[in-house]
């Protein structure tokens, strides 16, 4: 592969979008949600407690989301609408190999999905200038959001060149990403509810039908005829139902993308309670890998205090494993997959297209 050729189709790809007017219009429409959720952040949370914290997981979260919304558009006809428009072939018969066009213009696409967070990029600065954020939150959130933009625009590019028509292959692109990030939720969901264990509650609490005539339950202090607490009699109760076991779909989640952006992001805790959006997320994901207990026990006959329980959501996700690094494999599998397909679709001379498909 020649980097000067592979430059060469990057730069006149990212030409054709610059001279876009739809393009800046995308920009400034996502300036103005930035500069709102700013506002609002603002207003809702106290820098000194901990907004900044929020604002900075907020504004990567919606990078994210505005990026998976609006890449397909842009990535998903980047070969098959240059067939339609008649400029592929000319392409495709000088030096410029079939690999090259289609990395150049995944890198492209690539490149044109980062404007997002340049555009992003003050905002940034503002919530890490307020102080308090952890270095590895900043790094590690900022990592896993370029490799999932260029997740989003490998599967665009892939597609556009297995795809013979520029409107399916931008609705099989939303398809992908829509089954990585709302699939997976409706798959976790379901599948939790689907499968299910019976759970035993046992329930202990005062007789009060052992009580004397005229005694409540708040005269029970030794000071009046009726019995104390201590001399009333408890009973037991045993109840059987069944509870979801999302223990045992939990690993459908991996592959979602504000799933891995949350998990790989270092958590931030203070007084054992998640500090950041990145935190509470990658803890309610990290529960789930729990099974259920198949008895519980409550005891209203002992002291309130004696039957809480102090553990905070940090040590709740004792013994639970992050499970970002699977997920991100999984997706570059597939977009790696979609490339290498692409390469072999596009490759010349074809032995078999499409009817009514354009090479000149």
């Amino acid at each position: 592969m020649n980097l000067h050729r592979l430059g060469t189709v990057i730069g006149i790809e990212l030409r054709q979008r610059v001279r876009s007017v739809g393009w800046y219009v995308l920009l400034g429409v996502f300036f103005v949600i930035l500069m709102a959720v700013l506002a609002l952040s603002f207003a809702s949370f106290a820098l000194a407690s901990g907004g900044n914290e929020w604002f900075f997981s907020l504004v990567i979260m919606l990078v994210l989301l505005l990026v998976l919304l609006v890449s397909p558009t842009l990535s998903g006809s980047a070969l098959n609408g240059d067939r339609d428009a008649a400029t592929l072939a000319p392409v495709q018969v000088t030096l410029v190999t079939t690999a090259e066009i289609v990395i150049g213009k995944f890198l492209a696409a690539w490149i044109s999905g980062l404007a997002f967070l340049v555009v992003a990029a003050p905002f940034l600065v503002v919530a890490t200038a307020a102080g308090g954020l952890n270095p590895g939150v900043i790094l590690a959130s900022l990592g896993i959001l370029v490799l999932e933009v260029g997740v989003v625009a490998a599967v665009g590019v892939g597609f556009s060149a297995v795809v013979a028509r520029p409107i399916f292959s931008v609705a099989s692109t939303y398809l992908v990403i829509a089954a990585l990030s709302i699939g997976t939720l409706i798959a976790f969901g379901l599948g939790g509810l689907a499968v299910r264990s019976e759970q035993v509650s046992i329930t202990r609490d005062f007789d009060w039908n052992a009580l004397p005539e005229g005694c409540a339950p708040g005269a029970l202090d030794g000071s009046s005829q009726c019995p104390t607490y201590d001399e009333l009699p408890c009973i037991e109760n045993r109840y059987t139902s069944e509870v979801p076991r999302f223990d045992r779909v939990w690993w459908v989640l991996a592959a979602n993308p504000f799933v891995i952006l949350a998990d790989a992001t270092p958590p931030t805790y203070v007084d054992g309670y998640p500090r950041d959006l990145f935190s509470q997320i990658a803890y309610s994901v990290r529960l789930a890998q729990k099974a259920p207990e198949t008895e519980t026990r409550f005891d209203g006959c002992v002291a309130p205090q004696d039957s809480w329980s102090n553990e905070t959501p940090e040590d709740q996700l004792e013994g639970t494993v992050p499970s970002w690094f699977v997920g991100l494999f999984v997706q570059l599998i597939i977009a790696a997959g979609l490339l290498t397909w692409g390469i072999a679709r596009t490759r010349t001379p074809a032995k078999r297209l499409p009817p009514g498909t354009r090479i000149a």
